[in-house]
């Protein structure tokens, strides 16, 4: 059956659900620093292990690209990004900046069932690291995801999950030892704060916060 101009055929939507897939799967990967920064990527061993076509692969590296998390370099492939030590310093210098954003949206305003989805992530924080799962890592992250969620600004929790992602590049190469142990404690002081709507104390906070993470 035809399909009519600006209609997606069932092709193009084959390729995305599969495409969809590959990324979810490398993100997560990276996320939690099961492929490290400068890991390269090629196309060929990816469709092999997923069952895909290098379209599909190439598609799903391209929405990882557009995200900053992987590199494609003509010629050289793709391969997970590897922040320099000055992109670093100016991605954290930029999501203070964003946090502040977002403390200034949910300080004080967190709903019951917001603060109970809150601890929830906490607690699966604590569980990770007491188990020493890698998933720790994403975790962490998704707690500044989930606030910037509750912040009402749909623009605003696109760019942290942008931002938080990189950052998780960052901390697997210049992050300190041991970060998530100190962190875990640290949002649990956060949450708090930010229950109690002292947005100076929690802008405080997060920013000794974000320092210890990547010191």
């Amino acid at each position: 059956m035809p399909w009519r101009k600006g209609e997606v055929s069932p092709q193009m939507e084959q390729i995305g659900e599969r495409a969809g897939a590959i990324y979810r799967a490398l993100r997560l990967a990276i996320l939690e620093q099961a492929l490290e920064p400068g890991t390269k990527l090629p196309e060929d061993a990816i469709g092999e292990q997923f069952g895909a076509s290098r379209t599909v692969v190439r598609r799903a590296l391209e929405l990882l690209a557009s995200e900053e998390l992987v590199d494609i370099r003509p010629n050289r492939g793709a391969a997970v990004a590897k922040p320099t030590p000055a992109e670093a310093r100016d991605l954290f210098s930029v999501r203070q900046d964003m946090e502040r954003l977002v403390v200034k949206r949910v300080c004080g305003r967190l709903t019951p069932q917001q603060v109970e989805r809150l601890e929830a992530q906490i607690a699966a924080e604590e569980r990770a690291i007491y188990e020493g799962r890698p998933e720790y890592i994403r975790l962490a992250a998704e707690f500044h995801l989930l606030l910037a969620e509750m912040s009402g600004s749909p623009l605003l929790a696109r760019y942290m999950r942008q931002i938080v992602g990189r950052s998780a590049l960052v901390l697997g190469l210049y992050g300190r030892p041991q970060w998530s142990n100190c962190s875990v404690h640290e949002h649990r002081d956060l949450l708090a704060a930010l229950i109690s709507g002292d947005v100076e104390r929690v802008n405080t906070m997060m920013h000794a916060h974000l320092d210890a993470v990547q010191a």
